[in-house]
């Protein structure tokens, strides 16, 4: 069967599964939409906006003024074209993964492309955010195709891409390195056999004032649409100072739940820096793969994310398809695997017994999420060490090379 039928297949059932009564339920999960991927929100956004009054002037409507102005113009609200709206971004993020996987591959076309659309389109982690309408689909669209147009040499469209990625979620700024350095230097894999980066400070200075350029851009947009700068600190600064403590599956919420107000802003601080020290070890020691080294920053956010929902590790999860070269040197993938399914297990019951039956408490639901915690730092680890073994391994059985790991 060839891929384009399978990808087809893929896509009308999801259409069908998001046009059944069951995603209505799923709006409310706090595991598949956060206060700032909301579409209850969303919608409570835009009626304010459509009624003159400022959606930023309370603490519910989280989202970025782009979302705000789309959506109260040219795209849909009701539920049956948002079903379409959602099926059609995950189709457009599957086809970005084959192309990824085709570029890295630099081949026009594979007998595997089928397999890449399937792990992002049967994802659960990912499907069911979407059923529930959550922007976090939006989210994982933007960095799929920043990662396409990079993977195919196309500069200023990755770099438009990313600055929407990172207008969406400010967390997606952890990618603007790898992708800079992506795009001076090729997708193809490079972890069995790892060269020294070729700098070029220039070309990268010039494309990082491009990336300004259209951040500049698109924050003046956001800030004429919202009629003012108080969309910042609702939505970049939530991530930040975690103003809402709605429950989700990361591990920020009850950290901060049970913190002391004297310790809250040291403790915002040391959560936050914490996601920005990963950046350049990686970067530094994955220079030979930076494709590589995007998929391993996609993965810190998976585990730490300050509103993270399933969407997240799912598409970090979904991206293992395209470095199958790492599968013989994972460590412990039977454990990891177990892991995630256990935590898929205890999620939605721990979240059911406390919030729908009143029978438990944040405890349960906490450490369900511990859980979850552990099987994405896991899976990051494990992909982690795959890549930097992989080397060794090769090295090994080719017999006299030389590993270069800088």
């Amino acid at each position: 069967m060839s891929s384009e039928i399978v990808f087809a297949g893929l896509v009308a059932g999801r259409l069908l599964l998001a046009l059944a009564p069951l995603p209505g339920a799923l709006k409310y999960d706090h595991q598949l939409s956060s206060p700032l991927t909301s579409h209850l929100r969303l919608q409570e956004g835009i009626f304010l906006y459509q009624n003159d009054i400022d959606p930023y002037s309370g603490s519910v409507f989280r989202h970025s003024p782009l979302l705000l102005s789309l959506f109260s113009t040219v795209l849909p609200t009701s539920s049956v074209p948002c079903a379409f709206l959602w099926t059609l971004c995950d189709a457009l993020s599957a086809y970005a993964l084959v192309a990824i996987w085709r570029a890295r591959q630099r081949v026009p076309k594979s007998t595997r492309d089928g397999l890449v659309a399937a792990s992002y389109l049967l994802n659960p982690y990912l499907f069911l955010p979407t059923l529930a309408l959550s922007t976090s689909t939006f989210e994982n669209m933007s960095v799929l195709l920043t990662l396409m147009f990079a993977s195919q040499g196309r500069t200023s469209a990755a770099l438009l891409a990313l600055a929407f990625a990172t207008h969406l979620s400010l967390s997606s700024i952890l990618l603007l390195v790898p992708v800079l350095l992506l795009l001076i230097t090729a997708p193809t894999s490079q972890l069995a056999s790892p060269r020294p980066f070729p700098s070029d400070l220039h070309k990268t200075a010039l494309l990082l004032g491009e990336f300004v350029s259209y951040s500049a851009i698109l924050t003046l947009a956001s800030t004429i649409v919202a009629g003012g700068w108080s969309w910042v600190p609702q939505t970049w600064g939530a991530s930040l100072s975690l103003p809402d403590l709605t429950p989700n599956p990361g591990l920020w919420w009850y950290f901060f739940t049970e913190m002391f107000d004297h310790f809250r802003p040291f403790f915002l601080m040391v959560f936050s820096v914490h996601l920005l020290i990963y950046i350049f070890p990686i970067c530094i020691k994955f220079q030979h793969d930076l494709l590589y080294a995007a998929f391993l920053l996609l993965g810190v956010l998976a585990t730490f994310k300050a509103y993270l929902t399933l969407a997240d590790p799912g598409l970090f999860l979904s991206m293992i398809v395209l470095f199958p070269e790492i599968y013989p040197y994972t460590r412990h993938p039977i454990v990891t695997t177990l892991l995630h399914l256990h935590a898929a297990l205890l999620l939605p019951l721990f979240h059911h017994l406390w919030i729908s039956q009143g029978t438990g408490n944040a405890n349960f639901f906490y450490a369900s999420t511990l859980v979850f915690g552990m099987a994405n730092g896991a899976a990051l680890v494990d992909c982690m060490w795959a890549g930097l073994r992989i080397a060794v391994g090769e090295a090994k059985e080719g017999e006299g090379w030389e590993v270069v790991q800088e």
